[in-house]
């Protein structure tokens, strides 16, 4: 393992991160992880994000569990949700690009303009993007209030212009991203998909654990999804994590 790769506890006190009613819990699994039982942590913390608790401290350690329990898929899908919160974690892209590299099979990447596009989160985009149309409008306003300033302001508002633009075009997109694409980790060590919802359907190809492939449609408790190699088939929702777009 490489040495700046960090597999330890996030240190953070847990009162500050989770709901009072699961911080005992979050020590508890945390004490689990430092004894080396990974596969009780794994399961501790599994339960604690069953009840809707989130962060990144938790998600991390998620992660870890699950990666150290030899469950790939749990912990891709751990890290990607952390990444969510925290998508500028460069302690947290490290541990993901590592557990991804274990990775057997086809599996999706994220682009070049994926991985640019969420180094904010949906909460920064829309305060930067907010920051720059008020700019603008106050400018606007001035150059209204102030006509002899304007070709003084002509440079600055073209810029302000294409700087909201861009950066609404961005937040658009990465809204739509998160929104409407959604990603299905297999969490089974060796998963098959079928060529229709139902058991019984023939079998189309394999996927193992941690593979993430792209979700297409969703029928009753199965997913229709497509790897990187373009083959396309069914997965029960009980084999795989469902997570939003990157």
């Amino acid at each position: 393992m490489k040495p700046w790769l960090s597999f330890v506890l996030a240190l953070v006190c847990a009162g500050n991160i989770l709901a009072a009613d699961v911080s005992a819990d979050f020590v508890a699994a945390n004490k689990l992880y430092a004894e080396g039982k990974f596969t009780e942590a794994s399961a501790a913390y599994a339960a604690i994000l069953k009840t809707g608790a989130q962060s990144r401290a938790l998600l991390f350690n998620a992660g870890n569990a699950a990666f150290k329990a030899g469950h790939l898929g749990q912990a891709v899908a751990a890290y990607r949700q952390a990444e969510l919160l925290s998508p500028r974690d460069a302690e947290l892209w490290a541990n993901l690009a590592f557990v991804r590299n274990q990775v057997q099979g086809a599996t999706l990447r994220e682009s070049r303009w994926q991985n640019w596009g969420t180094m904010l989160t949906l909460n920064e985009g829309a305060i930067l993007t907010t920051a720059f149309f008020w700019a603008l409008f106050v400018l606007l306003a001035v150059r209204q209030l102030r006509p002899a300033l304007t070709p003084k302001l002509h440079s600055v508002t073209r810029l302000l212009a294409a700087l909201t633009l861009f950066s609404g075009t961005v937040l658009a997109l990465q809204a739509a991203n998160r929104f409407n694409a959604a990603i299905a980790v297999v969490t089974s060590v060796e998963t098959i998909a079928r060529s229709g919802p139902f058991d019984e359907a023939q079998s189309v190809f394999t996927a193992r654990d941690g593979a993430e492939l792209k979700i297409l449609d969703r029928h009753a408790d199965w997913v229709q999804v497509a790897d990187s190699a373009g083959k396309i088939g069914w997965f029960s929702q009980k084999q795989v994590a469902v997570l939003p777009g990157a």
